[in-house]
C-alpha cells in the first residue's frame, strides 16, 4: 500500500512551507532572538552583575524562542518521511491529529534539550564574550561525534518506523510516543551540530544552512554498522543533481 501522490504533495508543501517561513524569520531575526549581546561590567570578567546584565540584554525566554525557531526551520523537513508513514498507517479521520501529535512530541524533546543548550550558550558567552573559541571547541566535538559509532546508533534508530495502532486514543498515543522517540534519536544524533551555529559571534546563518544540509543529508542515508568511520552524506547531492538533470532534459 502506497500513499497517494496528492497526499504526499500536500505533506511536502505544508512542511516545507512552514520551514521556509521560519527560515525567513530567522534571517530577519526580529528582536535579535538568535544572536546574543554581551557586556562585562568590569575588566575582571564574569561576575554576578555581568550575568544579570547579560540576562537583561538577552532574556532566557527570547533565546529559547530563537532556539525553537531554529529547530522548526532546520528539523521540520526531516519529518516528511515519518509524517508520510503516519498518514499511510492511520485512518483518514485520525491523520491530522496523529501527525500533529507526532510533530508536537518531536519538537517538545528538542525544546527540552534547548533549555540545556541555551544555558550552555549563556554561560559560554559570559565566560568568553565575542570569542570564536567556544564555537571552535563545539565544532571539534561535533566532528568527533560525527564519526563515532554512537552517532551511527542514533542515526539507525531514527530510521525506525513503528507499527501504529489505527483507532481512538491508542492511535494518538502511538503517534505521540513515535514523535518523542524520534526526537530523542535526533537530539542524540545532532545536538553538537545544532549548538555550533548558536555560539558563533558572526556567520550563524551560513552555519545553520550548512548544518541543515548535513542533518537532512545524513537522514537520507541508509542505516550502517556502528563503527568509527568518516561519513560523507552524498545521497542528497545525488538526488538534487538527478532531479535537476531530469528537469533540464524535460525543457529540451
Amino acid at each position: 500500500m502506497k500513499l497517494s501522490g496528492t497526499d504526499r504533495l500536500k505533506i511536502n508543501l505544508v512542511i516545507l512551507g512552514i520551514s521556509m517561513i521560519t527560515w525567513l524569520l530567522l534571517l530577519v531575526n526580529p528582536g535579535h532572538i538568535i544572536t546574543m549581546e554581551h557586556c562585562h561590567l568590569s575588566a575582571a570578567g564574569p561576575s554576578a552583575a555581568s550575568l544579570k546584565m547579560l540576562l537583561q540584554m538577552n532574556p532566557f525566554s527570547s533565546q529559547l524562542m530563537g532556539w525553537g525557531l531554529m529547530v522548526v526551520a532546520m528539523m521540520l523537513p526531516k519529518l516528511i518521511v515519518p509524517v508520510q508513514a503516519i498518514y499511510l498507517q492511520s485512518l483518514r479521520r485520525y491523520r491530522l491529529i496523529c501527525s500533529l501529535l507526532f510533530v508536537w512530541g518531536y519538537l517538545t524533546i528538542w525544546m527540552v534539550a534547548g533549555v540545556v543548550m541555551v544555558g550552555i550558550i549563556i554561560g559560554l558567552h559570559l565566560l568568553m564574550p565575542g570569542s570564536y573559541l567556544p564555537a571552535l571547541g563545539v565544532l571539534i566535538i561535533a566532528v568527533i561525534w560525527q564519526f563515532s559509532p554512537v552517532k551511527q546508533k542514533f542515526l539507525n534508530l531514527s530510521h525506525d518506523h513503528y507499527a501504529l495502532r489505527a483507532f481512538g486514543w491508542a492511535a494518538c498515543y502511538d503517534s505521540l510516543e513515535f514523535g518523542v522517540k524520534h526526537g530523542l534519536w535526533c537530539v542524540g544524533s545532532g545536538w553538537a551540530l545544532m549548538l555550533f551555529p548558536m555560539l558563533l559571534p558572526q556567520g550563524h546563518n551560513l552555519a545553520m544552512i550548512i548544518v541543515t544540509y548535513i542533518m537532512i543529508a545524513e537522514h537520507m542515508e541508509h542505516p550502517a554498522a556502528k563503527v568509527w568511520r568518516i561519513r560523507v552524506p552524498f545521497r542528497l547531492l545525488k538526488y538534487v543533481f538527478a532531479r535537476t538533470q531530469m528537469k533540464l532534459e524535460g525543457l529540451r
